[in-house]
C-alpha cells in the first residue's frame, strides 16, 4: 500500500476493474433468493446534484451489503427522458430534444459511474427509444379495447408558455409545476386512462402496504378521497330536466337554500339564456376560465359565484331555491353541482354570508337552540332534525340512510360513494413525447394503429415551431396516414402521453430491457418482481406512485403479471439542505463564491461581508448548492458517499456540512493509517478464528470488539440505520489505536488480519473502491462485492468483566467491575462494600438491595 490515501487513482483503477469483468451483471438464479433494489431514475437534465448521490448511494449501499449476504441483486439505472423539460431546454439553448437529451444522458452516466455505484449498466434504459416507447403503445392499444382508454372533451388545465394540458397533480398554486406561469382553463380532446376503475382497490390496499411510509400511504388515501353519502335530484323549475347533485349530508336538505354548479356544467349558460343574468354569468365564466380549478386550488379560494336566473326545487320540502355557478364546484368531483346547506357547511355558510341568502337550520345540538339570525359559524356536529317534513325529530345520523332510502322510493336520488380521483388525463400537445398511436378516420372513426406498425416513432429530425409548439400537427409526413380499416386517407393523432406514463411501468422493463418480441419476458418478470426496495422522493407519492401502483394492476388485468403492488417497500429519502449565502450587490451566492477563510465571509465578486441565511433546500435558485464533481475531484467519491450516510439517517433531511466531509475524509486517513501498521504482518496470513483463551488479553479484547462490531453493523444496515453502523466501525478503529497508544499492539497476526478484513468488508458497500485497494494489498483475492458478509460468533460476543452502576436511594454513587459471569449475591456483595455506597450508607437502615444483573445495583436506605 501508498504511505497515503490517493482516492482519485484509486477509484478510477477499481471502477475499471468491475466494469471489464462485469462485477454487477445480474442474471436470473433459482438456487439464490432474489433481491429487487431500485432507485427512480432520473430525468436527464445533463448534471447530477447532491439529492441524486444521496438517494443513489443509500440505494447502493443496500444492493452491496444484500448481495453480501447472498441475494441475487437486481441494481438497474435508466433515464425518464421524454418530457416538458428536454423541449424547455432545447428552446433555451437552441438546439434539438433529441440532441439535448442523449447528451445529458451521456453525462450523467460518466458522472454516476464515477461514484462507483453497483448498477448492472447492461440493463440501462431510456424512456426516449422506440424500442421502449413502443410496447408503451402496445398496452395503450390494449387498453383502448378493452375499455380502459377513451377520449372526450373537457375542460383542462392549459399552459400556454408550455404550450400543453396539466394534469391536477402538475398544476401547484394556480401555475405549472415546470415553468411557473399561470395555468387556464381550456376546452380540448382529451384522451384518459379509466384510473376510476380502481380507485377503491387503490385505496383498499393503502393498508396493505406495510413497508410503506405512513405519510405516504396518507396522502395516496387524500388523493383518492372517498366520500359516502347520497345523489339527489332536484328538478328545475320550467323545466324537464334536472340536476344531480352529490353530498355526504342527505339528512341536511331540508336546509338546501341553493344549488351551485360547476362554471363548467353544461346547464349553466342554457340556464341564463334569455334571462337578465346572462351578461353576468358570461364575465363570471370568462374570470373563471383565467383561473386554476383543481381541487387545492378552491379550498384556499375566497367564495364567489353568480346566479344564473333560475331555480330549482327542493325534492323532499318542494321549496324553491336559487341556481349559481361558484367556483368552489369542480365539474370532475361528484356530479359538478353542489346542493347549498348555509347552517351546517361552513363553505356555504360563507357564500351565504356574500350573497344574502337564507341559512335554516335542520339539525339542532342537544341542550342547544340555533338561530340562523343570530349564528356566527355553521354547525357541522351531529343533533336532531328539525324543520325537515317528516324526518323531523329523528337523529341526524339516523336519518341520513332514512332521507336517501326514501328519495330512491321516490325515484329522486340514492345512496352513492364518490372518489376525489379523476380519470387521467394523458394527452400533451407536446413534440418530446410518446405518440398516441391512434388514427382519426372520417369514416371509420378512430381506429388503433395495427401491431405489426409499432411503434410509431416520434420524427427526431422534426424542429420546434418558433413559439415551442409541437411541429406534428403542421409535418405531414407524420399526421397523413391510410386508414388500416377502409385503407382511405386518415390522420394520425398528434398527441404524445403525459411522462409519467412512461415512468409507471419502466421497473417491469428492467427485468428484460432487451426483450423484443413483447413488452418484458413473463419469466423475468415472475422472478424479479414485486420490487423489494423502492427509494424516491416523497414528492411523487401521488402521482409516480399512485400511476404505477395503477399501472400495475392494468397489467393484472391483462394477465401479464400476477399481482397489483409494484413496489413492497418504500423509502422516501429526506432533501440535502445548505445554509443560504447573500451579498446585498450580487444577492444570493454559491458556495464557492464567498470566502469563509476570514472571521466575518466576504463575496468573492466585491468583497462585501455575505450574510448567512436559515438552512434550506439545495436548489439553483437559492445557490446553496455543492457541486457533486467539486467534491469528487477533491475527496474522491467514496469520501463523498461516506459523508452523505454518516450525516443523517435517510428519511432525515440532511444539513450539509464543509466540516463534516472534512471528518469523513479524515476517517478513511485514519483507518488507511491502521491498515498501513499492520499490513506486514497480516499479509499472507489467516484470519484468525480459534479460541479467546487461547489469546492474550489485549488481542482478546480486540478479536471480541471486533465481533461485536460486525453484529452491530449487519443489524443496523438492515434497520437502514446506515449512520450508526458507520460510527460503530469508527469506534472499533479508536479503539485499536487507542490500545496502540498504550503500547498494546495487536500482537497476534492473524488477529490483526480478522480486524483488517472484517473493517474491509463492513465498510465495502459504503466506500467500496477504499476497501477494495486495503484488500487487495493484505492479499485478498477477487472482487470485494462478491465476498459473504463477515459472520459474528456468538461467543465472541461475550464480556470477561461488566461494569456495574451502583446507586444509592437511585442516585449514582459508584461503580464496580466484576466478572462477567458474577451471580447476584456476588454482584450484591460487591456493591455493597464499594466506597462510595458504605459512605451514603452511614448510620442508615438497608432496607432492599436491588440488582439488575450486568447493569446496575441500587440499595435502598432508610
Amino acid at each position: 500500500m501508498p504511505d497515503s490515501y490517493n482516492p482519485l487513482e484509486i477509484e478510477n483503477k477499481w471502477q475499471k476493474s468491475w466494469d471489464s469483468d462485469g462485477v454487477f451483471q445480474v442474471h436470473e438464479d433459482r438456487e439464490k433468493p432474489k433481491y429487487y433494489l431500485l432507485e427512480m431514475f432520473p430525468y436527464p437534465s445533463g448534471k447530477i446534484h447532491m439529492g441524486h448521490v444521496r438517494n443513489y448511494t443509500i440505494g447502493d449501499v443496500v444492493a452491496r451489503y444484500k448481495r453480501m449476504r447472498g441475494f441475487n441483486v437486481l441494481h438497474p439505472m435508466g433515464w425518464d427522458a421524454f418530457g416538458m423539460p428536454a423541449e424547455n431546454a432545447a428552446i433555451q439553448n437552441n438546439t434539438h430534444p433529441a440532441a439535448w437529451t442523449y447528451e445529458n444522458i451521456d453525462s450523467m452516466r460518466k458522472q454516476l459511474k464515477r461514484l462507483g455505484f453497483s448498477y448492472d449498466w447492461d440493463r440501462e434504459l431510456a424512456t426516449c427509444t422506440p424500442e421502449y416507447y413502443r410496447w408503451e403503445q402496445w398496452l395503450f392499444i390494449r387498453m383502448f379495447e378493452k375499455g380502459m382508454v377513451y377520449r372526450k372533451e373537457s375542460f383542462v388545465n392549459f399552459c400556454d408558455p408550455c404550450q400543453t394540458v396539466l394534469a391536477n397533480e402538475q398544476v401547484e398554486d394556480g401555475a405549472c409545476w415546470r415553468c411557473g406561469r399561470e395555468v387556464r382553463q381550456k376546452k380540448l380532446w382529451q384522451w384518459y386512462f379509466r384510473i376510476t376503475d380502481y380507485a377503491q382497490d387503490l385505496l383498499d390496499y393503502c393498508d396493505k402496504l406495510p413497508g410503506w411510509p405512513e405519510k405516504v400511504t396518507t396522502m395516496q388515501k387524500n388523493w383518492i378521497g372517498k366520500s359516502t353519502g347520497a345523489r339527489i335530484r332536484f328538478g328545475i323549475e320550467g323545466r324537464e330536466e334536472g340536476i344531480d347533485v352529490f353530498t355526504t349530508r342527505p339528512d341536511t336538505i331540508c336546509g338546501a337554500s341553493f344549488v351551485c354548479l360547476a362554471p363548467e356544467h353544461p346547464l349553466v349558460t342554457g340556464l341564463a339564456k334569455g334571462s337578465s343574468q346572462t351578461s353576468e354569468v358570461e364575465v363570471f365564466l370568462a374570470k373563471m376560465a383565467r383561473q386554476e380549478r383543481t381541487a387545492k386550488a378552491i379550498e384556499t379560494a375566497e367564495k364567489e359565484g353568480v346566479f344564473t336566473g333560475a331555480y330549482a326545487i327542493n325534492p323532499v320540502s318542494g321549496g324553491r331555491v336559487p341556481i349559481y355557478a361558484g367556483n368552489f364546484v369542480l365539474m370532475e368531483y361528484g356530479t359538478g353541482a353542489v346542493m347549498g346547506v348555509p347552517a351546517h357547511d361552513q363553505r356555504d355558510f360563507d357564500f351565504a354570508a356574500r350573497y344574502c341568502l337564507p341559512r335554516p337550520v335542520v339539525v339542532q345540538p342537544a341542550g342547544e337552540k340555533l338561530d340562523e339570525a343570530t349564528m356566527q359559524e355553521a354547525w357541522t356536529g351531529p343533533g336532531t332534525l328539525v324543520n325537515s317534513e317528516e324526518f323531523s325529530g329523528m337523529d341526524n345520523v339516523v336519518a341520513q340512510t332514512a332521507i336517501a332510502d326514501w328519495l330512491q322510493a321516490k325515484n329522486a336520488g340514492e345512496k352513492a360513494e364518490r372518489f376525489r380521483l379523476r380519470d387521467w388525463g394523458i394527452s400533451r400537445q407536446r413534440y418530446w413525447g410518446t405518440p398516441i398511436p391512434m388514427i382519426h378516420c372520417d369514416t371509420c372513426g378512430i381506429v388503433s394503429v395495427p401491431e405489426k406498425d409499432l411503434p410509431v416513432r416520434l420524427p427526431e429530425d422534426a424542429g420546434l415551431l418558433e413559439n415551442g409548439g409541437s411541429p406534428l400537427g403542421s409535418l405531414a409526413s407524420f399526421y397523413e396516414v391510410i386508414c388500416p380499416k377502409c385503407g382511405e386517407n386518415a390522420r394520425r393523432d398528434t398527441d404524445t402521453m403525459d411522462t409519467f406514463v412512461e415512468s409507471s411501468w419502466y421497473f417491469l422493463r428492467y427485468c428484460s430491457p432487451k426483450e423484443e418480441a413483447a413488452i418484458f419476458d413473463r419469466e423475468a418478470v415472475a422472478y424479479w418482481m414485486p420490487v423489494d426496495q423502492y427509494i424516491g422522493g416523497v414528492e411523487h407519492a401521488v402521482m409516480h406512485l399512485l400511476y404505477s401502483r395503477y399501472f400495475t394492476r392494468v397489467l393484472e388485468a391483462e394477465g401479464l403479471v400476477d399481482f397489483k403492488e409494484p413496489f413492497t417497500n418504500l423509502l422516501t429519502q429526506g432533501m440535502v439542505c445548505k445554509e443560504t449565502t447573500t451579498c446585498k450587490e450580487h444577492g444570493f451566492l454559491y458556495p464557492e463564491e464567498v470566502d469563509f477563510s476570514k472571521d466575518t465571509p466576504t463575496c468573492t465578486k466585491c468583497g462585501n461581508p455575505v450574510a448567512i441565511g436559515r438552512v434550506e433546500k439545495m436548489s439553483k435558485s437559492k445557490r446553496n448548492v455543492v457541486d457533486p464533481t467539486i467534491l469528487l475531484d477533491r475527496y474522491g467519491a467514496d469520501t463523498t458517499r461516506l459523508f452523505c450516510l454518516f450525516a443523517a439517517p435517510p428519511e432525515r433531511d440532511l444539513e450539509w456540512s464543509d466540516t463534516g466531509v472534512e471528518g469523513s475524509f479524515r476517517f478513511l486517513n485514519r483507518v488507511w493509517r491502521l491498515a498501513l501498521r499492520y499490513q506486514d504482518a497480516a499479509r499472507n496470513v489467516l484470519a484468525y478464528n480459534g479460541e479467546l483463551a487461547a489469546l492474550s488479553e489485549g488481542d482478546r479484547d480486540v478479536f471480541r470488539k471486533t465481533h461485536q462490531t460486525i453484529k452491530k453493523v449487519a443489524e443496523d444496515v438492515d434497520r437502514f440505520h446506515f449512520n450508526t453502523a458507520i460510527s460503530a466501525v469508527m469506534e472499533l478503529v479508536n479503539a485499536v489505536f487507542a490500545a496502540g497508544e498504550k503500547g498494546e499492539d495487536i500482537q497476534n497476526a492473524g488477529v490483526a488480519r480478522h480486524l483488517i478484513e472484517s473493517i474491509c468488508l463492513m465498510l465495502s458497500p459504503v466506500v467500496p473502491h477504499f476497501t477494495q485497494e486495503i484488500w487487495t494489498s493484505l492479499g485478498g483475492e477477487g472482487a470485494l462485492p462478491e465476498k459473504a458478509w463477515p459472520q459474528w460468533r456468538e461467543d465472541a460476543l461475550q464480556e470477561d468483566s461488566i461494569l456495574v452502576v451502583v446507586q444509592v436511594n437511585g442516585k449514582l454513587r459508584d461503580r464496580v467491575t466484576l466478572p462477567a459471569d458474577a451471580d447476584e449475591e456476588s454482584i450484591k456483595a460487591a456493591a455493597l462494600a464499594t466506597e462510595g455506597a458504605v459512605r451514603f450508607m452511614e448510620g442508615k437502615e438497608v432496607k432492599k438491595v436491588i440488582v439488575v444483573k450486568g447493569k446496575l445495583v441500587n440499595i435502598v436506605v432508610g
